[in-house]
């Protein structure tokens, strides 16, 4: 690539649009495994049930089921995918804004209903955002955009994480949860502003082939068993950072660290590290290509849950806290920028919103069952060896890189 068409390929409107809709993507999904977690804490729910509760999240994994629906049905307005893109963002600020009418201790039921919803809508809104920008790039600009994206999906997880956890900190929980539902205007504003990605006449003519099609291509493209190595490496490539950093808010909080040192020392090394992961990955890419870049990012990865591992046993200690949390997202975002990638790769134009959604689906599935266990693990060995467990439980997906994307391949998958 040339440094004319290097400008180009980031430095146009789709990589703008590619920033505010990974912003609107992050933010519901950040205030799910972040701020509740810390919420539910402050008001002394057990850790066994604040892990339970990330079962809510399953519309992440099962959000490939009604994919097709959303593919194949256009709303009388905004056009296919700005008309959904408007019903989930405004069902989200609702949603969201909703929380602040509840308290933990004596309404926990009618909070686990809320978050149930607000992670459908949230699973609903990433299904068509990812479809598109999926159509809205260019093949070239995909590891630009898509790296643009996940780093403002993970900025916005500062609202939640940063900001919200400061106000809870001098104002009643109620006031950062409004708080959070304001910034979910950002997407909002962005659908009413951009253009519409398909045309008419481009949606499926029946939800039967919205279903079959994108299912039969991507098993039938080289062969089943192939298909499923593919979906199997998704699971387990970030299987250890998911685990790792699922109940991090309890965690920091249990080490001695209060709402607002979590906001302000955490929350900025996190966005740092992660920041510099996503933006150093996407640059790398370039000249890495993805297959290099999963074994080079995914190194970074394991390594960077050592930091945890570290925290846990030093315990309450502002240099290490910071050292740790941004040695964390350092890793987890290089990882996630060559993940975001592959899975775009691995997918069909012709049917990007439900072959998308199935890749994504699967990729999520540590952070919705396996997190589910985090709590008992951790109540039954304790911080530092659960720490090690997640770095242990990195190592498989690592492997499988010999086979899905060897190190000294010739050429890597081909667009779509």
């Amino acid at each position: 690539m040339t440094q004319k068409s290097f400008k180009q390929a980031i430095l146009n409107k789709r990589m703008l649009i590619c920033i505010t809709t990974g912003f609107s993507s992050g933010l519901p999904l950040y205030l799910l495994i972040q701020f509740v977690p810390a919420w539910l804490r402050a008001a002394e729910i057990d850790l066994a049930t604040i892990g339970l509760i990330n079962l809510v999240l399953f519309p992440y994994t099962w959000k490939f089921l009604w994919s097709p629906v959303m593919d194949r049905f256009v709303l009388p307005f905004f056009g296919r995918r700005r008309g959904w893109m408007f019903v989930t963002q405004i069902g989200l600020i609702g949603l969201m804004a909703s929380l602040a009418l509840f308290d933990p201790a004596s309404q926990l039921t009618h909070i686990i209903i809320l978050v149930s919803a607000i992670s459908f809508f949230s699973a609903s809104q990433d299904i068509v955002i990812d479809a598109y920008r999926r159509e809205i790039l260019p093949d070239d600009e995909l590891g630009a955009g898509n790296a643009f994206y996940a780093q403002a999906y993970r900025i916005s997880s500062f609202v939640p994480g940063s900001l919200a956890m400061i106000l809870a900190g001098f104002f009643p929980w109620s006031v950062a949860h409004l708080s959070i539902a304001v910034f979910m205007l950002v997407g909002l504003v962005t659908t009413l502003l951009i253009k519409e990605s398909s045309k008419p006449g481009e949606e499926p003519q029946s939800l039967r082939s919205a279903v079959i099609e994108p299912f039969k291509e991507f098993f039938q493209r080289t062969n089943w068993q192939d298909a499923v190595w593919i979906l199997l490496f998704i699971i387990l490539y970030k299987l250890g950072d998911s685990m790792a950093t699922a109940l991090e808010t309890p965690f920091f909080m249990d080490m001695g660290f209060s709402t607002v040192e979590i906001g302000s020392i955490a929350k900025i090394s996190k966005t740092i590290g992660a920041t510099v992961g996503t933006i150093l990955g996407g640059l790398a890419m370039i000249k890495l290509g993805i297959n290099r870049s999963l074994w080079i990012f995914g190194f970074f990865q394991i390594v960077s849950i050592l930091g945890y591992v570290l925290l846990s046993i030093v315990g309450y200690n502002h240099f290490v806290l910071a050292l740790a949390s941004g040695l964390e997202y350092l890793g987890v975002g290089l990882g996630s920028v060559a993940l975001i990638a592959f899975m775009a790769k691995s997918t069909n134009k012709h049917f990007t919103a439900t072959q998308f959604a199935l890749l994504s689906s699967i990729a999520v599935i540590p952070r919705t069952f396996v997190s589910a266990t985090t709590g008992f693990i951790i109540e039954s060995v304790g911080y530092t060896q659960f720490f090690v467990i997640c770095f242990v439980c990195a190592i498989p997906g690592m492997l499988m890189l010999v086979k899905i994307a060897p190190w000294n391949a010739k050429q890597e998958p081909s667009d779509n």
